[in-house]
């Protein structure tokens, strides 16, 4: 079992390297409001990955046909979610933010509740996820698996996602005094430009999956 919980915190740690519209958006929130707010947005996204690792060992068959038929929704409604978020994100005012002494117990609620539904608009991390558990031979879909195992794989997960948010907030933190209003201006206005193409290319990806039954994967 511990063999098992050190391969589960590598799965979640490599899951979540990519840094996709969710990753932007935890550095953009480091810079504009603390370290606190940018690892609480990063727990939400592990606590999303532990949601997709448990459906992947609980009932992957069930799953994996449901996220196929409907994968073209989750692309486009995440897609406008992010999208939306990008465009927030380049109009809003940094300054305002600086100006807060600090960021209330509800406001990292939020921070934590955005992050997690974002993450969990994007089934096909259940997928990577597998693949990662095949890679480090990891087989616990079978019969064989005690609960116990199970429960450590989904810790580990946990903590290796939770782990490399903590690393990139702590990397984006430690620079974060050194950016000028003017610099915070630029990371609110490319931040959301990313953000917001991210977001259209989701959508995109499920228009395609409409069209031609597949989706085109620019991202993953």
């Amino acid at each position: 079992m511990g063999i098992d919980f050190l391969k589960a915190i590598i799965v979640g740690f490599c899951g979540s390297v990519a840094v996709g519209p969710i990753g932007v958006l935890c550095i953009q929130r480091t810079i504009n409001k603390g370290r606190n707010s940018g690892f609480i947005s990063g727990a939400g996204a592990a606590s999303a990955d532990t949601v997709f690792a448990a459906l992947a060992v609980f009932s992957l068959a069930a799953v994996q046909s449901l996220l196929e038929a409907h994968q073209a929704v989750f692309y486009i409604a995440g897609g406008a979610i992010i999208a939306t978020i990008g465009v927030k994100i380049h109009f809003s005012n940094p300054i305002k933010q600086l100006k807060k002494p600090k960021v209330g117990r509800f406001k990292l609620i939020e921070d934590f509740a955005s992050t997690f539904l974002l993450t969990l608009t994007n089934p096909m991390t259940i997928f990577f996820l597998i693949g990662l558990f095949a890679l480090v031979k990891l087989d616990l879909i079978s019969a064989k698996a005690s609960t116990s195992s199970i429960a450590a794989v989904l810790w580990g997960v946990f903590l290796g996602a939770c782990s490399w948010w903590a690393l990139l907030i702590s990397i984006v933190n430690r620079f974060r005094k050194k950016f000028r209003l003017r610099s915070l201006w630029m990371v609110n206005k490319i931040a959301g430009i990313i953000i917001f193409i991210l977001g259209i290319i989701s959508i995109f990806e499920g228009i395609w999956t409409i069209v031609y039954g597949c989706p085109k994967n620019i991202i993953n």
